[in-house]
């Protein structure tokens, strides 16, 4: 019995849940991938939708589409200016998050 109420919930802690944010929960999961944002412009057009990139520091990585730009059909093209997701196990590939204006 003791068990069963350990793993329910207190009231508190759904009230801490729920006032959290969406931006403050994308943050705490951001945190806990432990990735590395950066901003970087695209120098060439790979095939499969990846891109070679050179980032603010000026080094050259290569970038694929997150799937939410591919399910968005957002064009991205050689000059633009992106957002880039950097693992920080391998620093020289990254995931395209956002595309400028």
């Amino acid at each position: 019995m003791n068990q069963l109420k350990n793993s329910i919930p207190s009231v508190e802690e759904k009230n801490d849940e729920t006032t959290l944010g969406r931006d403050s929960q994308r943050n705490k999961q951001r945190k806990q991938k432990k990735l590395v944002d950066m901003e970087g412009f695209v120098t060439h057009n790979l095939s499969n939708g990846k891109f070679r990139l050179k980032l603010e520091n000026g080094v050259e990585v290569i970038g694929h589409l997150s799937g939410k730009i591919r399910q968005n059909r957002i064009k991205i093209v050689v000059g633009d200016k992106v957002t880039v997701e950097l693992s920080p196990y391998d620093l020289t590939k990254g995931r395209i998050t956002y595309r400028h204006r």
